[in-house]
């Protein structure tokens, strides 16, 4: 197994981890030849779904059909690109937001659009929101998106200059709350704060690439960590999440950065080290799968594989891997409306997970 040696660390620093059931199992329902970044669904049978190259596609499960819809022009470089995509209904419109990088002045920068979907169509693109951030990188974009009644929140990385995570009149390393146009929601945190950005709700992140919510409404963020110190938090207004001034991961080189605790800033639900990389993420509330209700899962990158946590309010209590026998990069993770549970790969498959 490829990753034994990983899952048997990991086993030895977790008391709650346990190796994979052989009752998860799982299907390729599509394949493609990029990586597939976003993926959401307009019903049952029919998603939409972003490739980081540039691209915005319908695809239909049952007829099989594949289709390029209108898509920004992007800065498809190093981790950039195309990157989420979720519906939201509006009245009795249905809309695409999606975010990407692409240019904002002589920076690249991560932008969030949405556009008018009907009938396998994207039309009337409108640009909502470009991140002011200082960087010359091209990495640690963020930029996953999760509704919560009429608000948007939405996540931005770090990228790759951590100072700013720390600071309020950039967004890099932020989670933002925004109005369905994209403007700042009312009752933001730091909105009467004099230089700081209207739109922030929490800072201190590294590079948050999943965001959902439970069914009590909380919201819940999974971030990468350099070296170890991945992170899974429980996001609230205004609050210091502490990057990089604590964190439980190191240099790359090998290097403490910081300290692991500080008065003022959050410490996480849970960390990974050695790294897993949490990418996707999601809670699962749907009717299939009973015995997972509640329960968070991720779609883990460099670790390859999906992993379930089980959560007694704020804290997890079990963790479970499944799949690693794959070898591949899990990316995204989301649940049908039937509650059936997809994950899309770097390898450019849309895999459905079978569990007995």
């Amino acid at each position: 197994m490829k990753n034994l040696a990983f899952l048997i660390f990991i086993t030895l620093l977790n008391p709650f981890y346990s190796f994979a059931k052989s009752n998860v199992k799982a299907k390729e329902v599509f394949k493609t030849n990029e990586i597939i970044w976003g993926l959401t669904f307009i019903n049952e049978n029919e998603i939409l779904f972003t490739e980081r190259e540039g691209k915005i596609k319908y695809h239909n499960f049952l007829t099989k059909e594949t289709k390029s819809l209108t898509a920004p022009k992007v800065v498809a470089s190093g981790q950039g690109g195309m990157l989420d995509i979720v519906i939201k209904n509006i009245g009795e419109k249905t809309y695409a937001y999606y975010t990407y990088s692409g240019k904002v002045g002589k920076t690249v920068a991560t932008i969030l659009a949405r556009a008018q979907y009907k009938d396998k169509s994207l039309s009337r693109p409108e640009v909502l929101l470009e991140t002011k951030v200082y960087s010359d990188t091209s990495r640690h974009f963020g930029s996953r998106l999760q509704f919560k009644d009429n608000h948007l929140f939405m996540t931005v990385g770090d990228r790759g200059e951590r100072d700013y995570a720390q600071k309020l009149n950039y967004h890099n390393g932020k989670i933002l709350r925004l109005n369905l146009d994209g403007t700042p929601a009312k009752g933001n945190p730091f909105e009467k704060t004099k230089g700081a950005l209207k739109e922030i709700w929490s800072y201190g992140h590294r590079n948050p690439q999943g965001i959902f919510m439970d069914a009590n409404k909380r919201i819940f963020s999974c971030e990468f960590g350099p070296r170890g110190g991945d992170e899974l938090n429980l996001i609230k207004p205004g609050l210091n999440y502490g990057w990089p001034i604590i964190t439980y991961g190191k240099e790359y080189w090998g290097p403490s950065i910081g300290e692991e605790k500080k008065a003022g800033m959050e410490q996480p639900i849970v960390y990974w080290t050695p790294s897993i990389s949490p990418s996707g993420m999601t809670i699962y509330n749907g009717k299939k799968y009973k015995d997972w209700k509640g329960n968070v899962l991720l779609a883990a990158l460099g670790s390859e594989h999906l992993r379930r946590l089980v959560l007694e309010g704020d804290k997890v209590v079990r963790q479970e891997v499944y799949l690693e026998d794959l070898d591949e990069r899990m990316r995204q993770i989301r649940v049908s409306p039937a509650g059936e549970i997809y994950l899309t790969t770097d390898s450019g498959k849309i895999l459905k997970v079978l569990k007995n």
